[in-house]
């Protein structure tokens, strides 16, 4: 399951990169070369990197490429260490659930309910926000799989 989810995540994160390139540097020969600058590239080109910030959080708890302080982790023999690995998960779990997830689904709901829609692009501003709680599911699954499956995890 874990490395079908990275494929598809790794691969979206590439698109949305490749997306906003194409667009700064279509921003960038307008402006310059056209001297008549693209309205709507600067919000997309910013919302993309919203997208690609909070799903590559996601890609990187994982990857377990997140950052750490592991002082106390190598200090701990084998069951100690399985024991901080699952109680960190487990915290990161709760972070998930309160901040991304039911704080992340508040403000996706409230842009919604408001009818609150992008400047330029003129595109529902929960579109945008939907990707906190997403997020948070996506670094749930991962960490109940670390869970789930320690002996991977700790070599």
């Amino acid at each position: 399951m874990k490395e079908k989810l990275d494929k598809i995540l790794g691969g979206f994160l590439v698109f949305l990169m490749s997306i906003m390139v194409i667009s700064v540097l279509w921003q960038v020969f307008s402006r310059y070369v056209m001297d008549s600058p693209s309205s709507i590239t600067e919000e997309l080109a910013r919302y993309l990197l919203i997208w690609i910030g909070v799903l590559g959080a996601a890609y990187a708890a994982g990857q377990q490429d997140h950052l750490a302080i592991n002082l106390l982790e190598e200090k701990l023999n084998g069951q100690n260490r399985k024991r901080l690995r699952i109680g960190i998960d487990l915290l990161i779990i709760f972070f998930c659930i309160t901040v991304l997830i039911i704080g992340g689904g508040n403000l996706v709901y409230l842009s919604y309910d408001l009818g609150q829609t992008s400047a330029a692009l003129e595109i529902p501003l929960s579109i945008v926000y939907m990707v906190l709680p997403f997020s948070g599911l996506l670094i749930i699954a991962y960490k109940m799989n670390e869970i789930l499956n320690p002996e991977k995890y700790l070599a």
